[in-house]
């Protein structure tokens, strides 16, 4: 396989919704300690997140003055892999709207903390945001003129930095990047006993017919069943 490995990881309810306050709730709280150990368990090379996920999870809608960096050219910016950490965090950010302060994500989690962060991008991101990127030392690619592909960007997360397994942890629109790319080898459910709102996201936005077999099934206390889907 010319492109890294990708297990779609993922909380949902039981009517597949994985956005929305249900997830907040106490009754959800079991399932996202089975999903935040098996994330840690399952030792993958890195995760990929859409924008929208990781604004919502680590850089809470900081952005920079592009206005202090000078465009450079768009052009793939990878360090050598002695200077990368080895643990990635893979940021599908189409036009490059992701503010980080750092190189590395901060997080208490030992399954998200001091992950490499990498920015997929296409044509549209500014060409001063990447000289920021650049200055904060955060690689990034480029795979796509408006819109991500997907194909490509693994191509080159596998061949240019060695990536071989990464696990696809949201939101619903870059899950649907995937599944569309036919990119989602293995699907892992943690599923909360609950119905979620019916403006809540889908596992997948614009999903294509798709064909799994479960591998494997486990039931664990409050209801929680966890289900694993091969391709």
């Amino acid at each position: 396989m010319n492109r890294p490995y990708i297990i779609c990881h993922m909380v949902t309810s039981i009517d597949g919704k994985v956005t929305g306050d249900f997830l907040f709730r106490s009754e959800c709280e079991m399932a996202t300690e089975i999903y935040y150990e098996m994330n840690r368990s399952y030792k993958a090379d890195g995760f990929i997140c859409g924008r929208v996920t990781m604004e919502g999870s680590f850089t809470n809608g900081w952005y920079p003055d592009l206005t202090q960096y000078a465009p450079i050219e768009q052009e793939d910016y990878i360090p050598t892999k002695e200077a990368l950490s080895g643990f990635y965090a893979v940021a599908f950010d189409p036009k490059g709207r992701l503010g980080w302060k750092s190189n590395r994500i901060v997080d208490e989690d030992p399954g998200y903390g001091n992950a490499q962060i990498i920015e997929v991008l296409t044509k549209q991101a500014d060409p001063r945001y990447l000289g920021y990127l650049k200055s904060m030392g955060i690689p990034y690619i480029f795979a796509g003129e408006k819109e991500i592909d997907v194909q490509s960007a693994l191509f080159k997360l596998k061949n240019a930095m060695g990536i071989n397994t990464l696990l696809l942890e949201g939101g619903s629109v870059v899950n649907g990047y995937f599944l569309r790319a036919d990119a989602v080898d293995e699907l892992s459910l943690v599923v909360s006993p609950m119905i979620a709102e019916g403006s809540d996201k889908p596992l997948f936005t614009d999903s294509a017919v798709s064909d799994y077999k479960l591998k494997e099934i486990k039931q664990y206390e409050k209801g929680v069943v966890w289900m694993n889907y091969i391709k």
